[in-house]
C-alpha cells in the first residue's frame, strides 16, 4: 500500500478521532476553526508527516497512534529546514530475533553489503550523469564494477568527486554543503524526506536504524538508514535536476519545491524488474537486508534506475 506523505506548513491543531487525523485550521485572525476549516484523513494511509510551522499543536492521542501505525513524524527548524526525525520504538512483532541476528552480522557480512551499496550507487549516479550529459559515463560504471569488498579504495569518494563536479554543468563552483542554500538546500531537504522513508522502513522490518554496515558514527542515531539511502540518493538528485529548470534557485526552498521534493516517497523507480514507488521500493530492500542478516541469501535488493 502506497502511504502518503502529510506536510503542514501553517498553524493547525491535529487530534485524532475514530482512528482520522483531524486537521483544524484556525482563521486569518486566529479565531476557532470552523467546520469548513476541518479535515480528516485516515491515519493508516500516512506513512510520513512534516511539521514545518511553530503554532502547530499535536494531541498525545494522535502522537501514541501515529507511531503505532510506524509513521515518521518530521519537525523542521526556523529555517524550514528538517532537524528531527520521531520513530516507534517497536515496529516488528519479531524484533529482537531480528535484533540479535544484525548485532550477530559479521565483518565479512558487513564489507560485502557495503560493496554491494557502493557499485548500487556508483551505477545510479552514472544513469543521472547520462541523462544530463547525453552520453554514458563510463568512467562511473568502470569504478562501480571495480569496488572491493568493504570499498577499500575508496571509489565511493572518488565517483562523488566526479559525480558533483559534472552533475550541474551550469554551476561551475558548486560543491556540497549541509548547511547551504540554493541547489543545496534542495537537496538536504530532499536527503530528509529520504532517510525519514528508509529509518521508517528498518523499524518496520524490525531493524535498529542505529546500528550500520558501514557508518559508525557515534553521534548518528541513524547509521543503517544513511547506509541503505545511498543508492536512493540519486533519486533525489535526478529529481532536484529537473526542478532547477522549472524554477529559480535563487529562491532556495519554496513552497513549490517543497511540494515537488515531498513527492519523494511516490517516485517510480525500478526493482527485482519491476516498477515499484520507492517508498515500496525501500520496504524490499530493507527486507532483504533482514534476510541478509539471517542468512538466507547474501544480495541485497536495490533500484536500478
Amino acid at each position: 500500500m502506497i502511504k502518503r506523505t502529510l506536510y503542514f506548513g501553517n498553524p493547525a491543531y491535529l487530534s485524532m478521532r475514530l482512528g482520522q487525523i483531524v486537521v483544524k485550521m484556525p482563521g486569518e485572525s486566529g479565531e476557532a476553526a470552523d467546520d469548513a476549516r476541518v479535515r480528516t484523513v485516515p491515519i493508516e494511509d500516512v506513512g510520513v508527516i512534516v511539521l514545518d510551522n511553530k503554532q502547530i499543536t499535536l494531541t498525545h492521542a494522535l502522537l501514541e497512534m501515529l507511531l503505532d501505525n510506524n509513521c515518521a513524524i518530521i519537525t523542521c527548524d526556523s529555517k524550514h529546514l528538517p532537524v528531527g526525525l520521531m520513530l516507534p520504538l517497536a515496529g516488528n512483532t519479531v524484533q529482537n530475533e531480528r535484533f540479535r541476528a544484525q548485532l550477530d552480522a559479521s565483518l565479512p557480512l558487513k564489507k560485502q553489503l557495503w560493496q554491494q551499496t557502493v557499485q548500487a550507487k556508483i551505477r545510479n549516479q552514472a544513469a543521472v550523469l547520462e541523462s544530463v550529459m547525453g552520453k554514458p559515463a563510463k568512467n562511473m560504471l568502470a569504478w562501480s564494477e571495480s569496488v572491493r569488498s568493504g570499498d577499500p579504495d575508496n571509489l565511493e569518494a572518488r565517483a562523488a568527486a566526479y559525480y558533483w563536479k559534472n552533475v550541474f554543468p551550469d554551476e561551475e563552483d558548486f560543491f556540497r554543503d549541509q548547511d547551504g542554500d540554493g541547489l543545496n538546500a534542495m537537496l538536504n531537504y530532499g536527503y530528509a524526506i529520504l532517510r525519514a522513508v528508509v529509518a521508517r522502513s528498518l523499524v518496520s522490518c524490525g531493524l535498529l536504524p542505529t546500528l550500520g554496515i558501514h557508518h559508525h558514527n557515534r553521534y548518528n542515531a541513524y547509521c543503517l538508514a544513511d547506509d541503505i539511502m545511498e543508492p536512493y540518493r540519486p533519486y533525489v538528485d535526478k529529481l532536484v535536476c529537473g526542478m532547477r529548470e522549472e524554477m529559480d534557485i535563487e529562491e532556495g526552498l519554496s513552497r513549490q519545491a517543497k511540494v515537488k521534493l515531498l513527492g519523494i516517497p511516490v517516485v517510480d523507480v525500478v526493482i527485482n524488474g519491476c516498477r515499484s514507488p520507492l517508498m515500496n521500493a525501500v520496504f524490499q530492500t530493507t527486507s532483504s537486508l533482514v534476510k541478509c542478516f539471517s542468512g538466507e541469501i547474501r544480495k541485497l535488493s536495490y533500484p536500478d534506475m
